[in-house]
């Protein structure tokens, strides 16, 4: 199968560089697919899990906490606020997540940040669910 350039960064490292057949992407519009030859895009990122395909039954997960991924024909490339390995990932870690959101919305007054803030805390409890953490 065809293969494309696939590299995400995280704040503290790069987690992945290599070609892969597919990246699932938990965009904000919704889930998306990315695969050789995709129209060329930029997105923003939710939380959520990073799905990599490497090969025939062979790939990875990421968790990302926001961010935004460049999408092109032969690339994509992530950019994230947050990220970890799946294996890293603690109970204590998606809770601490969970808890500075909290705080970040109960400190402000703007509506549509209290909101985004929400939706972010849903979305981190979701992920905590997904990943029976």
């Amino acid at each position: 199968m065809a293969t494309f350039q696939f590299d995400f960064v995280g704040p503290e490292r790069t987690l992945y560089s290599g070609a892969v057949e597919a990246v699932q992407l938990p965009g904000t519009e919704g889930e998306m697919t990315v695969l050789p030859g995709h129209a060329p895009v930029i997105t923003t990122l939710r939380v959520g899990v990073i799905v990599v395909t490497e090969g025939q039954g062979n790939g990875k997960r990421i968790y990302v906490r926001g961010g935004f991924a460049d999408i092109g024909p032969t690339s994509c490339t992530v950019l994230a606020e947050r990220a970890a390995p799946i294996e890293e990932l603690t109970p204590e870690s998606i809770d601490r997540d969970i808890e500075a959101a909290e705080l970040a919305r109960d400190a402000t007054e703007d509506q549509q940040k209290r909101q985004e803030l929400n939706a972010q805390i849903v979305q981190l409890q979701e992920t905590k669910v997904l990943l029976k953490l």
